[in-house]
C-alpha cells in the first residue's frame, strides 16, 4: 500500500534541504565568475559586514563563522571540483528520493513513468526536444529584453561551470548536466507535482506553482532576474509534465535548456542571440 503522505513529507524535507544548501553556497560565487571566501584579512578585525549577523557575536563564534565560510567558498576551487561537487550533491538527493519512493511503495506512474508512448517512448523524446529548444529561446528573449531595460543577468555561475578543455565539456554534457536534469525534474516536477496529485488529489496547478517557486529560489545564485526567469521556466516545465505525464519529456527539455545555454554562450562565445 503506497504511503503517499509520508513520501510527500520526505519530498518537502529534501526540497528544504536543497534550498538551504543553495542558499549557503550562493555567496560563494563572485560577480567576476570566480569562487572566493567572503572574508579577508581586513574584515577579520572588524565587525560583521552582514547586517543579519548580531552585533554581540563573540570572537569564538565569529572565528567559527569565518571557518565555515572559508570551507564553503575556498579560493582555489576549480571548475572540475565544482562540477564534481554539483554532480555528487545532486546525485545524493536523487538516490534519497528514489530510495524513499521504493520504501513508501510509490508507483512509477505517479512520477510520469508509464507504458504510454508519450510518457516513455520516442514521442516523449520528440516533445522534450521541441519544448527544450522553445524554452531556451524564451530564456534568450527574456535576457535580451532585460538588457534592453537595463536589468542585468548574473552569469557568474554559468561562467564558472564552463570547462576549459574538451574533456571537461564531455564530462559536463555527458555526466553533470544529465544528472542535474534528472534529479531536478524528479524532485521539482515528478515528486512535488505528480505524487501529490496522484495520491492525495492535490490540485495540479497549485502544486505546479509551489514547485516552481521552490525551483526559482533554488537558483538564487543567478540573481533576482535569474530567479524570475528560472521560476517561469519551472512553471513551463510543470505545464509540460502535467500535459504529458512524462518524466522523460521534462528531463530532455531541462537538459537542452542548460546545454544550449552553456554551449552557445560559453562554448561558442555568443553574447546574445538578439544583440
Amino acid at each position: 500500500m503506497p504511503e503517499w503522505a509520508a513520501f510527500v513529507g520526505l519530498t518537502g524535507f529534501l526540497l528544504t534541504a536543497l534550498l538551504g544548501l543553495a542558499r549557503l553556497s550562493q555567496g560563494a560565487v563572485r560577480s567576476d565568475g570566480g569562487v572566493s571566501s567572503t572574508v579577508d584579512s581586513t574584515s577579520m578585525a572588524t565587525e560583521p559586514q552582514d547586517p543579519t549577523l548580531p552585533r554581540f557575536e563573540t570572537q569564538r563564534a565569529a572565528a567559527q563563522r569565518r571557518q565555515m565560510q572559508d570551507t564553503l567558498a575556498p579560493s582555489d576551487l576549480s571548475t572540475g571540483a565544482l562540477l564534481a561537487n554539483v554532480a555528487f550533491t545532486q546525485g545524493l538527493f536523487g538516490v534519497l528520493l528514489v530510495a524513499g519512493a521504493f520504501y513508501f511503495e510509490i508507483p512509477a506512474s505517479a512520477f510520469g513513468i508509464t507504458a504510454d508512448a508519450l510518457s516513455t517512448g520516442l514521442p516523449a523524446i520528440a516533445v522534450g526536444i521541441g519544448a527544450g529548444v522553445g524554452f531556451w529561446l524564451g530564456n534568450e528573449l527574456a535576457a535580451a529584453l532585460a538588457d534592453g531595460f537595463g536589468v542585468a543577468f548574473d552569469e557568474s555561475l554559468r561562467e564558472l561551470l564552463a570547462p576549459d578543455s574538451a574533456g571537461g565539456w564531455v564530462v559536463l554534457l555527458g555526466g553533470v548536466l544529465p544528472v542535474i536534469a534528472i534529479v531536478e525534474e524528479l524532485l521539482f516536477r515528478a515528486a512535488a507535482i505528480g505524487v501529490p496529485v496522484a495520491g492525495l488529489d492535490a490540485p495540479a496547478w497549485a502544486m505546479a506553482i509551489v514547485a516552481s517557486v521552490a525551483f526559482a529560489l533554488g537558483h538564487g545564485a543567478q540573481g533576482r532576474m535569474g530567479i524570475v526567469v528560472t521560476g517561469t521556466l519551472g512553471l513551463a516545465l510543470a505545464g509540460l509534465f502535467i500535459a504529458t505525464n512524462s518524466l522523460l519529456a521534462v528531463v530532455v527539455a531541462h537538459y537542452l535548456v542548460n546545454a544550449l545555454e552553456l554551449i552557445v554562450h560559453e562554448g561558442l562565445g555568443v553574447d546574445r542571440l538578439w544583440a
